[in-house]
């Protein structure tokens, strides 16, 4: 139901509620104390159709109200919704309200201290300082751009992941570049292609490349370097990602249902108009891991010097030491690579790849940034991490075990109202966000909703130089695995130094000084191959 239906449906709702009561009024006058009910209720759904700052109202009014009910008492019937994620910080219901309450710029805090069970194996902390530093007030920037670029980035350390027009309404990305552009943050594109709507707004992107070549594309499906160059060289886009995979459905490729491609996302995208969008599995550029990094030096010459990297998430570790030994061998190097959990990922896909398929988000990490150590490689490579990153703890635990910076998917898509319905794939998201039918996604206030993203990065930002400092640290930059500790038992306690042990640099060049735990690994690992 479009939201032309529903407010068609609540005109006449309301008018034959208001002919019924004055007809039974007639015969019996008392009858006429329904409109006590009726008046003020019609009313609402006026002011409700008219509002912009609740998107989910605007398309169902007054019905929708029940939903903001339920929220109000959120706290008492908190036990039924919250989940912990053995690491004492709630993901559903719970967390989500902290997200919208921080976009929103309300209070945030939480009265009766701790939620969650502290002795539960699992549980993480920081441990604070006696001696707390100044919270610093500067913006901590990372830059982006080996030896071999010449446009380097200055990124802040927490922005926007991947997320591609198509899947989410143009509306939707307006928005989120927007925030982007209020708050000095990135923009991932997502593998959809390159749209005008991701340019208008001037936030800084990331145009990520995925095995669709969309807006980098031949009519038969390969990769277009004119068409790249074109677009590359934007002002606006500051670093290339290529997609190798992603959190949601590793080794899958990607789908957008025929029901969300309009004839403007065939023209973007290149594709055929009544048919499922596929992204193949893998790329057609490249075969092998010295092929890859080839391609990452095209593209960086094609871009003028820009950053260019990859996103994978990880499954077999001998693949990415593969990649290492032909970064070695060939003497190229990407500028940054991101590193996608296993369990993050808000597109849609089929259960068993989103539950079963790909390695969590914080052994990830730890491989990749082991494995660039061991190489001596670290210095010269930025890491990203992306996965269920919500708050200023889940930053501080993925610096802590090597990321650069972190990206976000499903927290800005909460800022920017998502209730998760579950119904991305079927055109009928009720927030006006996941679809394409401009019905539902003209609710969406593209100044509101920018304005929230923004603030929802600023106040987890904020919140991470608070963290830093209690630690005792200067800056997010000196965070390390010994800040971070985890119950491993009901008496016993690491810290992520114990837990994922580092590499001592330089170690995974000869096979004589490989660790013996690694030495498996490292002798599957062949440059030439996969």
């Amino acid at each position: 139901m479009n939201m032309s239906t529903v407010k068609h449906l609540f005109v006449v709702v309301s008018v034959i509620s208001l002919l019924f009561v004055y007809l039974i009024s007639l015969v019996w006058p008392e009858a006429s104390w329904a409109y006590i009910f009726i008046v003020p209720l019609i009313a609402l759904g006026i002011y409700d159709v008219t509002q912009k700052h609740h998107t989910l109202l605007r398309l169902y009014p007054v019905v929708g109200h029940l939903r903001y009910v339920f929220e109000s008492i959120r706290p008492e019937i908190q036990q039924y919704f919250v989940e912990d994620n053995l690491n004492g910080t709630p993901v559903n219901r719970e967390f989500r309200s902290l997200i919208y309450e921080r976009a929103k710029g309300a209070r945030d805090t939480r009265p009766f201290g701790t939620q969650f069970d502290v002795y539960r194996e699992g549980y993480e902390w920081v441990n604070h300082s006696i001696a707390p530093k100044k919270v610093m007030k500067e913006p901590c920037r990372i830059t982006f751009g080996g030896k071999d670029c010449s446009q380097p980035y200055d990124s802040a350390i927490f922005n926007i992941s991947a997320m591609s027009f198509g899947a989410l309404s143009k509306h939707a990305i307006i928005a989120l570049n927007r925030g982007a552009q209020i708050g000095g943050f990135s923009h991932n594109t997502g593998e959809g292609g390159l749209s005008p709507y991701h340019l208008q707004e001037n936030g800084d992107l990331v145009w990520q490349i995925g095995t669709g070549y969309f807006s980098c594309r031949t009519s038969e499906g390969d990769f277009n370097p004119e068409l790249f160059t074109k677009n590359a060289c934007h002002p606006n886009v500051k670093m290339i990602e290529i997609k190798l995979s992603q959190g949601a459905k590793p080794g899958h490729g990607g789908i957008l249902p025929a029901a969300k491609v309009t004839e403007e996302i065939a023209q973007i995208r290149n594709v055929n108009m009544g048919e499922d969008v596929v992204s193949p599995p893998a790329h057609t550029a490249f075969s092998t891991p010295i092929e890859l990094l080839q391609f990452v030096q095209q593209l960086r010459t094609l871009s003028g010097g820009k950053p260019v990297g990859f996103k994978l998430s990880v499954g077999k570790t001998e693949e990415f030491f593969a990649i290492c030994k032909a970064m070695v061998e060939t003497g190229i190097k990407p500028d940054f690579i991101t590193v996608d959990g296993g369990e993050g990922g808000t597109g849609a896909a089929p259960i068993e790849f989103t539950n079963s398929i790909g390695t969590p988000l914080r052994e990830a990490v730890n491989i990749v940034y082991s494995a660039l150590v061991g190489f001596g490689l670290k210095e010269e490579i930025r890491l990203i991490a992306s996965g269920k990153a919500f708050s200023a703890f889940h930053i501080f635990r993925l610096l802590a075990l090597g990321a650069d910076t972190i990206n976000s998917a499903r927290g800005m898509m909460f800022a920017l109202g998502c209730i998760q319905s579950r119904s991305c794939n079927t055109n009928k998201c009720p927030t006006g966000i996941a679809t394409q039918d401009p019905s539902r996604y003209k609710a969406l206030n593209i100044d509101i909703k920018g304005k929230r993203v923004a603030s929802y990065q600023e106040k987890v930002v904020t919140n991470l130089r608070e963290i830093t400092a209690a630690v005792g640290l200067s800056s997010p930059k000196e965070i390390q695995a010994k800040d971070l500790n985890r119950r491993v038992s009901g008496t016993e306690i690491k810290t992520y130094e114990d837990i994922f042990p580092s590499l001592e640099k330089g170690c995974l060049l000869h096979e004589a000084s490989v660790p013996e735990s690694w030495k498996r690994v490292w002798s599957r690992a062949h440059a030439s191959d996969w």
